[in-house]
């Protein structure tokens, strides 16, 4: 019996019993790191939104300083 080196026609796996990997899967770089990703970028949406509101309170708190100094 030949031995096969290619991982998606293993030798004896006939009949669909094994799932073709994609490259990326081979990787280790499958669905599983997506989500990793999707989860990266919600956490930096949440941190980006939050240092919006701060700069825009300094901003007005800033702003609302310099109106009563000029009066």
């Amino acid at each position: 019996m030949t031995d096969s080196k290619n991982i998606n026609n293993p030798v004896g796996q006939g009949g669909g019993q094994r799932k073709r990997l994609s490259r990326a899967e081979r990787q280790n770089n499958g669905p599983h790191r997506n989500l990793d990703r999707q989860g990266a970028a919600d956490k930096k949406a949440e941190l980006v939104r939050k240092m919006r509101e701060k700069t825009r309170i300094a901003e007005e708190a800033g702003q609302a300083g310099d109106d009563t100094a000029q009066s």
